[in-house]
């Protein structure tokens, strides 16, 4: 088995305090980011209130920790992304598009009844390093 190495930055959120996970593990040529909410590293709560805002903050903080594991949203493979109102899934795609490259990776895309901070939208990535 590929050893596994935990990818930290402060350029994005930490783990909830006490959660036990990582931002990211690196393995294998591979990088398995935690799901990422639109919360702004130095303060902890979300930003803006709004679909686009929370996608917009939510994909810079993929963007840092990929960066961490010398990776990048361009290397993306594959995406989950969960919806507290799929009534957001063109705000959401619309903000998405402009960050993932011109080849997207694979995606799903999930409503789900609620979100941690009270978040709309949280997405976790597989991205190759």
């Amino acid at each position: 088995m590929n050893e596994k190495t935990a990818v930290r930055t402060e350029e994005a959120p930490a783990p909830f305090q006490g959660a036990p996970y990582s931002q990211a593990i690196k393995t294998g040529g591979l990088v398995f980011v935690s799901g990422q909410l639109g919360l702004k590293p130095d303060h902890g709560e979300i930003v803006g209130s709004t679909i686009e805002e929370q996608t917009e903050q939510v994909m810079k903080n993929l963007g840092a920790i990929l960066a961490a594991a010398g990776s990048g949203l361009d290397r993306l493979i594959k995406t989950t992304v969960f919806l507290t109102n799929l009534g957001d899934f063109q705000g959401m795609n619309e903000v998405y598009a402009r960050h993932v490259g011109e080849t997207p990776p694979a995606r799903a895309t999930i409503e789900v009844s609620a979100l941690p901070s009270g978040a709309l939208v949280e997405i976790e990535g597989i991205a190759a390093v």
